[in-house]
């Protein structure tokens, strides 16, 4: 049974590692410490190690007593320019940065878990390559190790992911097949106006009534235009213009965000959100630009993969831990490496009576009883996945 191979030393470890961590937060392609910290780990497990992947990636590869494929667990390092609001001991010392997403988690749940398999090479026949992946959070770190040919250079064939949420108890994994989780892009607005006296509205060309037009007729895409079966999302996370009270600014800035399922409805929204900033704009007399600016694809679990992933785990912590969920609408850039490979991935959870923050929240925390069944599952999933190739 892999929960007696996970001894209490190494479940502490992997506790320490993810505290330290996580008072030591990096941002995307700036995780030097934190590459550091696992490549020094692999090495010292006797792991062939790659860096400098991706500017700060990290692969570690565990051959086994026999030739055979390579599979691929990933752990994501970075953190979120935010600031924490916990009060634990080992909240972020770097001010403005932080953990809030559960990356900390990832990769040290990862390094236990190769801790785990170093002393069951002998019993597989193939290869685990152990992905550490930097700049999840937006910069598109998965992508730029395709484009520097990790797939490739190390024969990967299939691909694992586990990610922390405190969206479901903790312990408690979950995933689907198919969509897992939407395609995001996000745009840059500007509507251009006429600046003037807010005394004299006549004389100008108000920006602010017509950004706010914008909201809500952006509103009206999903309720009017997309398919009621179908799912999107458009949100304005923000809004700037003007300074001071009776001025009417010479132009407004807007930041959106777009989210969906497949990529027709992905592409509709796109003409959407241009076709009703143009002619709203040219109906207040106003002109706009768009800078939009695609991310990350739908994140599409291979339906063979997932029914492997849910049977394995099912058969470790029993069906009720191993359930479907509904799609999630945010986003992954381990989309890319299932565009790539057939892979699965899906969520551990995180949550208890004292970690109900979600994730992206700056008092997001875990229960760290979790970190053990995720070393558990990478391992079961990778001896799985071997045995399966072979």
């Amino acid at each position: 049974m892999t929960a007696n191979l996970i001894s209490d030393e190494i479940v502490a470890d992997t506790t320490t590692i993810r505290r330290d961590l996580h008072a030591h937060p990096e941002l995307g392609f700036q995780e030097r410490r934190t590459a550091g910290i696992v490549a020094d780990r692999l090495k010292t497990l006797g792991f062939e190690t790659h860096r400098g992947i991706a500017e700060t990636g990290v692969v570690g590869l565990l051959r086994g007593a026999k030739d055979g494929p390579t599979i691929m667990l990933r752990a994501d390092m970075d953190a979120l320019p935010m600031a924490e609001e916990n009060d634990v001991p080992y909240r972020s010392t770097h001010p403005g940065t932080m953990h809030a997403c559960g990356h900390d988690a990832h990769v040290a749940m990862l390094l236990g878990a190769a801790a785990v398999l170093r002393d069951r090479a002998d019993s597989f026949a193939g290869r685990i390559a152990f992905v550490f992946q930097p700049a999840e959070e937006g910069g598109g770190g998965a992508l730029e190790m395709i484009r520097e040919g990790i797939l490739g250079r190390f024969e990967i064939r299939r691909a694992y992911g586990l990610h922390v949420t405190n969206i479901l108890p903790s312990g408690v994994f979950g995933t689907r097949p198919g969509p897992l989780m939407a395609s995001v892009d996000q745009f840059d607005l500007t509507v251009d106006g006429v600046g003037g006296h807010g005394a004299m509205p006549h004389r100008s060309v108000d920006p602010v009534v017509i950004a706010a037009d914008l909201v809500g007729a952006f509103q009206r895409i999903v309720s009017r235009e997309v398919d009621p079966i179908d799912t999107a999302v458009v949100t304005i996370g923000a809004i700037n213009g003007g300074t001071t009270y009776n001025v009417i600014p010479p132009r407004v800035s807007m930041k959106g965000t777009v989210r969906s399922f497949n990529e027709l409805t992905r592409a509709a929204l796109e003409a959407s959100i241009r076709r009703i900033a143009e002619h709203t704009c040219a109906a207040g007399r106003a002109t706009c630009s768009i800078d939009w600016q695609a991310s990350y694809p739908v994140t599409a679990n291979d339906p063979s993969e997932t029914a492997f992933l849910r049977e394995t785990l099912a058969a470790r912590f029993g069906e009720a831990r191993a359930i479907e969920i509904p799609p999630v609408m945010g986003s992954e850039d381990f989309s890319y490496f299932a565009n790539e490979v057939p892979a699965c991935f899906a969520f551990l959870g995180t949550a208890d009576a004292t970690h109900a923050a979600p994730n992206h929240h700056p008092a997001f925390d875990i229960d760290e009883s979790a970190l053990s069944a995720g070393i558990a599952a990478h391992v079961d999933l990778a001896l799985g996945a071997l045995a399966r190739s072979s």
